[in-house]
């Protein structure tokens, strides 16, 4: 029985192939907003917060980082996180290797602050450090450039995102 363009009734597998269906879409809008809202928070970051923070003053900054660190952290983390894995379920269900892609770019924030990002956070974060110092201002600037890379990243898969979304059939 025919039921549609392309659909037609063969019991169970017509409620696979919908099912398949439906998880592919989800992922892919889960991977998207995700996606959306860390690019946002960074490039919200880079642009406007660091640079606030930096007009105040070293001591200052300095001051304001850790709080607003912490709360980042948190929420950074998780998005990074459910836009990677959100984007291999949708691969997983069906959706291009680019949306793969897409996600490992987005993914790949984790890494970079792990690695590059976190020595100069733990320094920041010391209770030992000297709030009024050059070496602190340093330290401040040095956050924001790495910082931009994330938004950089994020930026680009989001641009991948809303490409895969808008223009390909998968």
């Amino acid at each position: 029985m025919i039921l549609g363009p392309g659909i037609m009734w063969s019991g169970s597998g017509l409620r696979t192939r919908l099912f398949s269906e439906a998880m592919r879409q989800i992922a892919e809008f889960v991977a998207v907003l995700a996606c959306s809202l860390f690019a946002g928070a960074a490039v919200y970051l880079t642009l406007v917060e660091h640079p606030a923070r930096m007009e105040c003053g070293v001591e200052i900054a300095a001051t304001e980082f850790p709080p607003s660190y912490r709360r980042a952290t948190v929420m950074q983390a998780t998005l990074a996180a459910v836009g990677l894995l959100s984007s291999i379920a949708a691969w997983l269900a069906g959706a291009t290797f680019w949306w793969l892609v897409a996600g490992a770019l987005l993914g790949s924030v984790i890494p970079f602050t792990l690695i590059v990002i976190l020595p100069t956070n733990k320094l920041l974060l010391s209770p030992t450090l000297d709030r009024q110092s050059a070496e602190t201002e340093r330290l401040l600037s040095r956050w924001g450039a790495l910082h931009a890379v994330r938004s950089v990243l994020s930026g680009l898969a989001l641009l991948l995102f809303l490409y895969l979304l808008i223009f390909e059939k998968s």
